[in-house]
């Protein structure tokens, strides 16, 4: 049986305790998504074309982050870039183009 242990509305991260059936302690940790890929698409459908200095290109959630994090994408640029190209990735693009 899973009890909501914290909910945070700003990230949309919502974590449930819960004892696994080997009897071990566990935090689930789930985020919604939904407001960061429709915050992004209306980035990303009213961008005017010029990038300009720094320029934002995509928002992560959180959870995404962490995950590439673990597989160290986050700190090797050239991966990172590989990845926002994807096409699979395109919902945390702001704006279009190839990195």
């Amino acid at each position: 049986m899973k009890r909501l242990f914290s909910r945070d509305v700003d990230t949309g991260i919502t974590k449930y305790w819960h004892v696994t059936g080997k009897g071990e302690y566990v935090v689930e940790t789930v985020q919604d998504t939904q407001h960061i890929a429709e915050s992004n698409k209306r980035a990303y459908n009213n961008v005017d074309g010029k990038f300009g200095d720094m320029p934002k290109v995509a928002s992560i959630p959180l959870s995404v982050y962490y995950q590439l994090k673990s597989q160290g994408i986050v700190d090797d640029p050239k991966r990172l870039k590989k990845w926002l190209n994807d096409r699979d990735n395109r919902v945390f693009r702001t704006r279009a183009g190839t990195l």
